[in-house]
C-alpha cells in the first residue's frame, strides 16, 4: 500500500507553532462514531494545506482545541470540505468550533454538474481529477487505540485530493455563471448548522 506523504498524529490539538496558521486554504475532514452529533462522538480531524507533503490528524479526546479553533473559525483561510454539513455539526457541538469561509465540494458538483447525479467524493475524485479512491474504511473503528495502515491513508485521501477537486469545479461553475449561487450557499452553512443542532431540520420544506 503506498503513500508518499508524511502523516503527522497529534492528539486534542494541533501545536502552538502549527504550519497551518500560515495556510491561505486548508482541506478539512472528520471522522465520527456515528452520524448524530448530539449523540456520537467526533474522534479524528483531518487537515491539509494542498502544498506541503504532510497531512495532518488530531484524534479528539476532549471537548477543547483552542489552536484548531483559531484556524478553522479564520475567516483569512479557505476551508475545502465534502458534505460540509455534517462535520460543522459535530465540530460545533463537541468542539465550539463554528467554522468560516467554507468551500463545500459536494453543493459545488450539485449546482454545477447537473448532468449528472453522482456528487460522492469518489465520484468527483474520479471524474474530475481521474483518482480512484478506495472507500472500504469509511465504515471502520474509528475510536480504537491504534489505527492499522489502512485507515490512516484512508483518512487522509479524504484531505489530499480536495484542492485539485475543489478548482476543477470552480472552474465550471464559472463556466456555468453559478459561482455566485454557490458562494451564497456556503455562506448559509453555519444556519443549516444551526438548525440541525437544534433539531429544525428543514425549515424549508412544505
Amino acid at each position: 500500500m503506498n503513500f508518499d506523504k508524511k502523516i503527522t498524529q497529534h492528539v486534542d490539538d494541533l501545536p502552538t507553532n502549527s504550519n497551518l496558521f500560515n495556510a491561505n486554504s486548508i482541506a478539512l475532514d472528520c471522522e465520527m462514531g456515528g452520524l448524530s452529533p448530539t449523540f456520537d462522538k467526533l474522534l479524528l480531524v483531518q487537515l491539509y494545506d494542498g502544498s506541503a507533503d504532510e497531512v495532518h490528524l488530531i484524534r479528539i479526546k476532549s471537548n477543547a482545541a483552542p489552536n484548531l479553533k483559531k484556524i478553522l473559525e479564520n475567516d483569512k483561510i479557505e476551508k475545502i470540505m465534502h458534505y460540509a454539513r455534517t462535520d460543522l455539526g459535530f465540530l460545533k457541538h463537541h468542539l465550539n468550533i463554528s467554522v468560516k469561509n467554507i468551500f463545500d465540494t459536494k453543493i459545488a458538483s450539485k449546482i454545477s454538474r447537473k448532468y449528472t447525479s453522482a456528487h460522492g467524493l469518489k465520484d468527483l475524485a474520479k471524474d474530475l481529477i481521474n483518482i480512484k479512491l478506495d472507500k472500504e474504511q469509511q465504515t471502520s473503528d474509528w475510536n480504537k487505540t491504534e489505527y492499522t495502515k489502512a485507515q490512516l491513508i484512508y483518512a487522509c485521501n479524504d484531505v489530499l485530493h480536495l484542492h485539485k477537486i475543489k478548482s476543477e469545479l470552480e472552474k465550471i461553475l464559472i463556466r456555468e455563471k453559478k459561482i455566485e449561487l454557490a458562494e451564497k450557499c456556503f455562506e448559509f452553512l453555519e444556519t443549516r448548522t444551526d438548525l440541525d443542532l437544534s433539531g429544525l431540520g428543514d425549515v424549508f420544506e412544505h
